[in-house]
């Protein structure tokens, strides 16, 4: 604990002690680049693009990709590529509420907030009359998923057939973000290590009050998953785990297995993967060994392999 506020007061002193951040206008956090989906959502939203489905296009899997906190839908454009070969499913890239606009934008939201934007296309669908509807989350959107899997959201709708989660988070790796309640207002925020072109599709900076809000979120889920998730009728969850993720900690896909059961008392699955990257499914704007690229592949695979009917 000693060591944990020495390193936040440390962070305090660098980062600026709640001055405003340095942001320029070839960042995200800026005001002239936002998320390509809010100018063309026709291009990643199927309720968009399609809202009035042929009773054939009502039954071809929809799978609603979901990014992570700071990110934007660039996390899961690979996916789009490669499930976009076989063109067996159709995408639906979701921009979580708050994301993907000006630092303000993103400093303002809450955790709720980035959920309804998951709900909204969610209900879109159901609507429109779309039939075969799966989850693909990475990180922060796992903990989302779970948070309405935990609670009364389905009760009255139909479920998601398949909830496939890429290191979702529970326990962060970092385990200073458990006092961002108590140092946040004198970090103000923290800075990102990422390149200047990863700038441009993820936020350079975290503000403290979106911390707080990640924190708060994690915190719900976790004793969520204590007292236990069951999975609606019909839907499956399956968790794809690096195996030294540098920011959600292995042991969130032991929670997961140990607080989730399917809705007649199974176990999930998880699969645990040899890499040491953080989402590890994006390779785009990353140096990348072969095996990364490998295991990228593989699961991609898997994934259109449970929602197509072939797993």
């Amino acid at each position: 604990m000693k060591n944990k506020v020495k390193l936040l007061i440390l962070l305090s002193i660098f980062v600026g002690c709640g001055t405003e951040p340095d942001i320029n206008e070839t960042m995200l956090d800026g005001e002239e680049i936002f998320d390509p989906s809010l100018y063309e959502p026709e291009k990643y939203l199927v309720s968009v693009a399609l809202p009035n489905p042929t009773p054939q296009e009502a039954l071809k899997p929809v799978i609603i990709a979901s990014h992570g906190y700071t990110a934007t839908t660039f996390e899961w454009d690979e996916f789009r590529d490669f499930a976009e070969i076989g063109d067996n499913v159709l995408i639906s890239q979701i921009l979580l509420g708050g994301h993907g606009r000006s630092y303000e934008d993103f400093k303002n939201s809450g955790w709720k907030d980035w959920q309804t934007a998951i709900k909204k296309e969610y209900e879109d669908l159901v609507s429109a009359g779309y039939k075969n509807i799966h989850f693909l989350g990475s990180s922060t959107s796992g903990a989302l998923f779970l948070e309405l899997l935990s609670g009364s959201y389905f009760k009255n709708q139909p479920a998601p057939l398949q909830v496939l989660l890429v290191d979702p988070i529970v326990i962060p790796s970092n385990k200073t973000l458990s006092l961002i309640h108590v140092f946040g207002p004198m970090l103000g925020y923290l800075e990102s290590d990422q390149s200047a072109e990863e700038d441009k599709v993820y936020y350079h900076f975290r503000p403290e009050e979106t911390l707080r809000e990640l924190q708060n979120l994690l915190n719900i889920v976790r004793k969520d998953l204590e007292k236990g998730i069951v999975l609606p009728q019909g839907t499956s969850l399956k968790v794809y785990k690096s195996k030294k993720d540098p920011t959600a900690d292995p042991v969130s896909a032991v929670l997961i297995y140990k607080g989730v059961k399917t809705n007649s008392g199974g176990n999930i699955d998880v699969e645990m993967i040899d890499s040491d990257l953080h989402v590890y499914t994006r390779l785009d704007l990353r140096t990348f060994t072969t095996e990364d690229k490998e295991n990228q592949t593989a699961t991609f695979n898997d994934i259109l392999d449970r929602v197509t009917g072939n797993n």
